[in-house]
């Protein structure tokens, strides 16, 4: 396990929301003897930046700042933490994924309102959902009111690619640094012979990496056919009737076309869930193995 210093970015924008994500990420960052960067996004003005002079512009700046490193205190006094605040200027999703990749973050961990009617929050999930498509870095997306201090069952909704198996070396770490259960589950939604045959062969092989890490599980083959739950309801549906208290998925990149468990399913899980949601990015690879236990 990589024994370096972990750090967690958080995008903050003042709001509820952006509080609850930053509670989780001070959990996280505790849990991962880590640190955390603040990040605040300062929109681009465009065709308002004619109604302010420099003189408006520069007490904005300043105000970001005091703002900020506020924020920034007040985390570091009451959970002990390194936190580093920081201002960027453009679109929040870019520069999101820009700084967690050049500040070679561990996770990014960002609120997001979902699918909610009004326009601010429709615009918060959006930008979550570009975070989540186009960061390399793996994105906790935190709905809903602060949970319980850390996690004690992570949900693993499973999909019949190599990938899986990097998915399930992600929720072997985190339930390692949590002591966290690992609630692995397929979901059918078909009697397709071939479909069903696959994944009871892949649950099997899951349940033998499981049982080799040596980590605390369980797993199990849901059938959800005739069921009126899209394959995301299914998964959130699943995980608040077992206990889970975060859900692990994969997801893709626009370049990638693999059959992934993606799309509107994880946006779906991503919108609805009021669990924190943990996406993560398959690492590009020539398409030349399998998954299999080792």
């Amino acid at each position: 396990m990589n024994t370096s210093k972990k750090i967690i970015l958080v995008p903050v924008d003042f709001s509820e929301q952006s509080n609850v994500a930053l509670h989780h990420a001070e959990v996280i960052a505790k849990t991962l003897n880590g640190s955390l960067i603040l990040l605040h996004v300062a929109s681009e003005q465009g065709l308002l930046s004619g109604f302010f002079t420099s003189e408006d512009g520069d007490k904005l700046h300043q105000k970001l700042w005091e703002s900020i490193n506020s924020l920034a205190d007040e985390t570091q006094k009451r959970s002990g933490l390194f936190v580093l605040p920081m201002i960027a200027h453009g679109k929040v999703y870019e520069e999101t994924v820009r700084m967690a990749e050049a500040a070679g973050a561990t996770f990014i961990v960002m609120g997001t309102n979902g699918s909610d009617s009004s326009l601010r929050k429709r615009f918060i999930g959006s930008n979550a959902l570009r975070v989540v498509r186009e960061s390399r870095v793996p994105v906790f997306t935190i709905k809903g009111k602060p949970g319980k201090d850390g996690f004690s069952k992570i949900v693993l909704p499973l999909d019949l690619t190599k990938e899986t198996r990097e998915k399930v070396n992600k929720a072997i770490e985190l339930s390692r640094y949590f002591k966290a259960e690992v609630k692995v589950v397929s979901i059918l939604l078909t009697d397709d012979e071939e479909v069903v045959t696959k994944l009871k062969l892949q649950l099997g092989q899951v349940k033998h990496f499981l049982e080799k890490a040596d980590v605390n599980f369980t797993a199990e083959l849901i059938n959800a056919q005739g069921g009126k739950e899209s394959l995301g309801e299914e998964v959130v549906k699943y995980a608040e009737q077992n206990g889970g208290d975060m859900i692990m998925i994969m997801t893709q990149q626009e370049t990638n076309f693999t059959e992934l468990f993606i799309g509107s399913a994880a946006q779906e899980v991503i919108n609805n869930s009021a669990m924190p949601v943990c996406s993560i990015i398959p690492t590009v690879r020539k398409d030349t193995t399998v998954f299999v236990p080792y």
